[in-house]
């Protein structure tokens, strides 16, 4: 069965205490006797895996401009992970190891957006990606894509392509008109080993069929991105065929079976148990993606029986994945006796100063661009209470959203209808201080790359698509109390696939079953007409189907900007010099329980 994400949570504080590294040591061949005579041959051998490092290489939070920490106190950055890698090639061997990534590599930090957008690598003689840089230093074997590579562009994903010394990986990332492969599909490693014949592992590289959607607006009539099962199964026969002794999948996709975009395409999101299950052939899967930590699990494959290992280790570089491997000599070639896995945590470790010496000037660049002041806010707005309260916070989001939206279709011929705005609290730390602005504060806010764009809904369409949102609540019977951690992220929704709307008042009754919540929901005072047609300024990951809200991703576009709807808010305020949120903010909506709010 598809793997519940849930199983694993909390599960992976102990394993990754420290580097104590039991599952990889070889077992000696006198313990293994088979009967009498010489002993068979054996070789262990470990792949290091990473996954959705998104652009971080230090410890730093740039969006707060301070060392990361966490409530578990994590830390994150490939300068951790490069010390627990050499500890691990130390105990090991390096001629024993393989390195590898499951994808998300160059969006997430602004030290991968400075050198995406305001320093960009596709520049004549530009720089040399970050993020390249350290993995390059680390050693690398391969990585497979993820998603966000395809954020800023092909022309930006293939000079980072180019700057690598590892292949980028993707087998079901295919040209649109050829239909082949737009990346390399697979490696092929040799591991030499004390007994005369090499290991061969296959390393197949398969990333996440969402690009169709998310990237549409980079991706479309250029590349397609078939199911991971389906490219496994062309792919995996072929690789043994080739002599593989091992193959390693790595996925950027989740192990939980789900998709967030519906049905737009008849893929599988989070597909890497149902190609264990599937294909056969696989040793062990690099999971990514899906942001969870999976120590180690198994998945029998439905046609062989056999087990197949699974290991995701956590976002940001904040865990290492160890697949340790034991394969004896049978008939003429190598077999895998054993395969396990677990992670180690990168914060019971230093940052290794062979990377922070090697990007110390890129560092500081960052620092100093995300510094800067764009301009003042009269008071302090913060997220702490935004996924329950309508904050001012969120409220300036829209603001802007909808003004931009109005100017741009002034004019024309919808420029009479009314704009709407969403907008989500992607970070709950988000904070506008008092007094001087600057450019973090605006990217901690809008954590995103997204773009703006304006589509038509009607007002029927709009109550459908808040009812949608409304799920991120957990039912909450009237007079029950209230506790304000446990309210959220019901069924697992993320907080950036809850949406509020501008423009519209409305009260969300959280005693009431999913697609009856929306209470009272009114324009301009009064009950919101069904046939009335509005217009509602969103994001291109929601527009595009990410999150698979109702009618918007098939509703009419009638207008898109290409700059980040970031870079939109930080030209805002420096246009206007200065914020008041006493100027904007506005109560629109509430949460309540058979009428009674409940803040």
């Amino acid at each position: 069965m598809p793997l519940n994400r849930r199983t694993f949570l909390g599960t992976s504080a102990a394993a990754g205490a420290g580097v104590a590294i039991a599952g990889g040591t070889a077992v000696p061949a006198e313990a293994h006797g088979r009967g009498h005579g010489r002993p068979p041959k054996r070789y262990s051998f470990t792949v290091m895996g990473t996954t959705d490092l998104h652009g971080n290489v230090f410890n730093w939070d740039y969006f707060t401009d301070k060392e990361f920490d966490d409530k578990a106190h994590n830390d994150v950055g490939l300068a951790k992970i490069s010390t627990l890698v050499e500890q691990v090639r130390r105990e090991k061997g390096r001629q024993n190891t393989l390195m590898i990534d499951a994808g998300d590599t160059i969006q997430g930090t602004q030290l991968s957006y400075y050198y995406a957008k305001v320093d960009p690598i596709t520049a004549k003689r530009g720089p040399v990606h970050p993020m390249a840089q350290a993995m390059n230093a680390i050693g690398y074997d391969a990585a497979a894509l993820g998603n966000h590579e395809f954020n800023y562009g092909i022309p930006v994903l293939r000079k980072f392509e180019e700057q690598c010394d590892f292949p980028l990986l993707g087998a079901n990332a295919l040209d649109a008109k050829t239909l082949r492969p737009a990346f390399a599909p697979y490696v092929i490693k040799k591991l030499r080993t004390p007994h005369g014949r090499d290991v061969k592992v296959a390393i197949l590289g398969l990333t996440n069929p969402g690009i169709a959607i998310w990237d549409k607006a980079n991706v479309g009539g250029k590349m397609v991105f078939p199911g991971l099962e389906e490219q496994a199964a062309k792919y995996v026969p072929r690789l043994r065929s080739m002599g593989a002794d091992v193959v390693i999948v790595s996925a950027h996709s989740g192990s939980s079976g789900t998709s967030s975009y519906g049905d737009q395409i008849p893929y599988v999101e989070n597909a890497a148990c149902l190609v264990a299950e599937q294909v056969p052939g696989i040793d062990a899967i690099l999971v990514g993606h899906a942001h969870s930590e999976i120590p180690e699990y198994f998945v029998e494959n439905k046609e062989t029986g056999k087990k197949v290992v699974l290991s995701e280790p956590l976002k940001w570089g904040q865990r290492l994945t160890l697949f340790d491997f034991d394969l004896v000599w049978e008939k003429g070639r190598w077999v895998v006796e054993r395969a396990g896995s677990q992670v180690l945590n990168s914060n019971t470790v230093a940052e290794d100063r062979k990377i922070t010496k090697l990007l110390a000037d890129e560092h500081k660049k960052v620092v100093a661009y995300v510094n800067q002041v764009i301009g003042t806010s009269a008071s302090e707005m913060t997220s702490a209470e935004a996924a329950w309260k309508d904050e001012p916070i969120i409220d300036l989001i829209n603001v802007i959203q909808a003004e931009t939206v109005k100017a741009a279709l002034a004019g024309g011929e919808y420029a009479a209808l009314p704009v709407l705005s969403q907008a989500a609290c992607f970070s709950r730390t988000a904070r506008i201080p008092a007094g001087d602005v600057t450019i973090k504060d605006a990217a901690g806010l809008y954590t995103f790359e997204n773009t703006l764009e304006a589509r038509l809904l009607t007002g029927a369409q709009v109550k459908d698509y808040l009812e949608f949102s409304a799920r991120y609540y957990v039912q909450t019977a009237a007079g029950a109390p209230v506790d304000t951690a446990k309210l959220t992220n019901a069924d697992n929704t993320p907080d950036y696939n809850y949406d509020v709307v501008s423009g519209v008042t409305y009260d969300i009754d959280i005693a009431k079953p999913n697609g009856s919540r929306i209470v009272n929901l009114s324009f301009e005072g009064k009950a919101i007409d069904p046939a009335a047609q509005f217009v509602l300024a969103v994001n291109n990951y929601r527009a595009s189907g990410g999150g698979n809200f109702p009618h918007v991703a098939g509703s009419k576009q009638l207008w898109a900007n290409s700059e980040e709807i970031r870079t939109t808010m930080i030209a805002w305020v420096q246009a206007k010099g200065s914020v008041d949120g006493a100027e904007f903010a506005s109560v629109d909506w509430r949460l309540t329980r058979d009428g009674v709010p409940v803040f």
